[in-house]
C-alpha cells in the first residue's frame, strides 16, 4: 500500500471538479483529481448537450407540423432511430471535447478510481492506496432518484436521463415521471417527435413555476400535446410487454416506457463524510456554508451538483472555482462572488426564473404576450410573466413562460446583476416588432408603484392587442 500526497484532492471530475481542479493548480497547489470512470461532464453526457439535442429535433417536426397555419403543407416523418443516430453522434463530439480538458491535466495528478474519507485530511482509494492531503474538494456530482413506487418496474423498461439518449429508436409511448425542468423537456420533446406521452407530477405547477397566471399558461399548451395529471400520486409495474402506471383514484394506464426524472440527488455514496467528522444534513449531504463552501470549519469544500445548493453547470462551475481558490488557500478561506441566480427550462415555451421571486415582500407585475404583435406573427400567441423589484424600483428578479423565456431571462438577470430598475430598462432601446417589448408593460407597472416613477412613466403604452 502507497501513502500519495498532495495540497488539494479533488474528487470527482465534472464540471464542478474540473474547474476545482484548475483553479487549485492555478493558485500554486499540487492537485490530485480523483474519479472512477473519467467519462464527461454530465451535461456532455446525459445532460445539457444531449438532451437539447433532442429538443431540437422535436422542434424541427413541431415546425413541419404547425406549417399548415402559414400556408404550408410539409408533415413531418419522424425517423426515430435517425434522431437517435444524429443526438449520439453530436453528443459524442461535445463529450471529445470534455476528454481533451482532462487530457490538459498532467497524468500525474490523475488517479481512476473511488475515494472515501478515513480523516478530515486523509482518502483511502478502492486499491487499499491512501492520500494525504492537506485539503479536499468534493465533487461528486448527482444521480437518478428511483423513488420506491417506480422499482418494481424491470431496467429495459424504465428510462432515466442516463439512459433514453442510447435507445436504438423512440418508443411508440412514455409515462414521464416529474415535471421539473428535465422531466418537463424530455416530456415535451418526446411528444413533438410523435411520441405517446403522459407526464405525471405529484404537485401542481410544472418547470417549478410559482405563479398561478404563468403556470396555467404553460399547462395549457403542455394539454395540446400530451396527457397531463399533476396533484398525482403515482405508481408502476411491469404489465405485458409493457409498463402499467397507476394513480390517484386507480386509474391506470400502459406504457411502452417508464421515464423517470422526479430528480437527481448528490452521489455521495460510500464517501463517509461522517469519518471527516463532516456534518451532514437529514439528505447526508455535508453542511456548508454557501458563500465559501466549506464544510463546517475543516478543510473540506463541496461543490456543484454534489451540495445540491444550485444544481446548474454555470453553478457548477462557478462553485468548482470558489471551491478549488478556497481549498488551495486554506485555511485562508472566503467567500466568493455568486451572481443572481438564473435558471432556465427548454420547455415550449421556455421558462426563465431569475432572482428573488417573493410576492409578499416586492412590488410585481405581470406580463403577457397573446395578443402582441410579433406572437401573433409567429403563431405563438401564449406565454406570461411576472416581474418583481424592490420598493425603489430596483429590479429584484422574475418567472417567464413564454417564447424566447431564454434571451429575455439573460437580459433580466444582466439587469438584476447590474442593479438596474425598472425605469432603467425602459430608458434602453426596445426594438418593434419584437419579443422584447412584451417586458415594457410590467417595467411600467413596476414604475408606477415605485417611489421614483417619473410622468412618463405612468403612460398606458403597449396595450396587448396593439402592432
Amino acid at each position: 500500500m502507497a501513502t500519495l500526497s498532495c495540497d488539494v484532492a479533488i474528487i470527482g471530475a465534472g464540471t464542478a471538479g474540473l474547474s476545482a481542479e484548475r483553479r487549485a493548480r492555478e493558485a500554486g497547489a499540487k492537485t490530485l483529481l480523483i474519479d472512477p470512470y473519467f467519462a464527461g461532464t454530465t451535461c456532455a453526457t446525459v445532460g445539457c448537450m444531449p438532451s437539447k439535442l433532442l429538443i431540437a429535433a422535436s422542434d424541427a417536426a413541431r415546425a413541419a407540423r404547425n406549417a399548415a397555419a402559414f400556408g404550408v403543407t410539409a408533415p413531418p416523418d419522424i425517423d426515430g432511430a435517425g434522431v437517435l443516430e444524429r443526438l449520439r453522434r453530436e453528443r459524442d463530439r461535445f463529450v471529445r471535447s470534455v476528454h481533451d480538458t482532462i487530457d490538459d491535466i498532467p497524468q500525474a495528478n490523475r488517479i481512476t478510481g473511488h475515494a472515501a474519507f478515513i480523516g478530515p485530511d486523509r482518502l483511502r482509494l478502492e486499491s487499499g492506496d491512501e492520500i494525504a492531503t492537506r485539503a479536499t474538494v468534493i465533487a461528486t456530482g448527482a444521480r437518478p432518484a428511483i423513488p420506491g413506487p417506480f422499482r418494481p418496474v424491470t431496467e429495459r423498461r424504465l428510462l432515466t436521463n442516463e439512459t433514453l439518449f442510447d435507445l436504438p429508436t423512440l418508443p411508440r409511448s412514455v409515462a414521464v415521471i416529474g415535471a421539473g425542468p428535465l422531466g418537463l423537456e424530455m416530456a415535451q420533446a418526446l411528444a413533438g417527435l410523435g411520441v405517446r406521452v403522459a407526464l405525471f407530477d405529484r404537485t401542481r405547477t410544472p418547470g417549478g413555476l410559482g405563479i398561478p397566471d404563468v403556470a396555467r399558461d404553460l399547462c395549457a399548451v403542455l394539454e395540446t400535446e400530451m396527457e397531463l395529471y399533476l396533484g398525482a400520486d403515482t405508481s408502476a409495474e411491469d404489465d405485458g410487454d409493457g409498463v402499467r402506471v397507476t394513480w390517484n383514484d386507480g386509474q391506470s394506464a400502459t406504457f411502452e416506457a417508464l421515464l423517470v426524472a422526479a430528480g437527481r440527488p448528490p452521489a455521495l455514496d460510500g464517501l463517509d463524510p461522517g469519518r471527516a467528522g463532516l456534518r451532514t444534513d437529514d439528505s447526508g449531504v455535508p453542511v456548508f456554508d454557501p458563500g465559501s463552501l466549506q464544510c463546517g470549519d475543516a478543510p473540506v469544500f463541496i461543490a456543484g451538483d454534489a451540495n445540491a445548493h444550485r444544481p446548474l453547470l454555470h453553478e457548477a462551475s462557478a462553485e468548482g472555482a470558489i471551491a478549488g481558490e478556497n481549498a488551495a488557500r486554506y485555511p485562508d478561506v472566503s467567500a466568493g462572488h455568486r451572481t443572481v441566480a438564473f435558471a432556465i427550462t427548454f420547455s415550449r415555451p421556455e421558462i426563465a426564473l431569475v432572482g428573488r421571486r417573493d410576492t409578499d415582500e416586492l412590488l410585481s407585475a405581470s406580463c403577457r404576450w397573446g395578443g402582441r404583435g410579433r406572437a401573433r406573427i409567429e403563431a405563438q400567441e401564449h406565454g406570461a410573466g411576472c416581474l418583481f423589484a424592490e420598493k425603489d424600483g430596483r429590479l429584484a428578479g422574475a418567472e417567464i413562460c413564454a417564447p424566447g423565456a431564454e434571451h429575455l431571462g439573460h437580459l433580466l438577470a444582466w439587469a438584476v446583476e447590474r442593479g438596474m430598475s425598472a425605469g432603467d430598462m425602459l430608458d434602453m432601446p426596445f426594438y418593434h416588432p419584437t419579443i422584447e417589448e412584451g417586458l415594457r408593460p410590467a417595467l411600467r407597472a413596476l414604475c408606477r408603484q415605485s417611489a421614483t416613477a417619473r410622468p412618463w412613466d405612468r403612460d398606458d403604452q403597449d396595450r396587448p392587442g396593439s402592432c
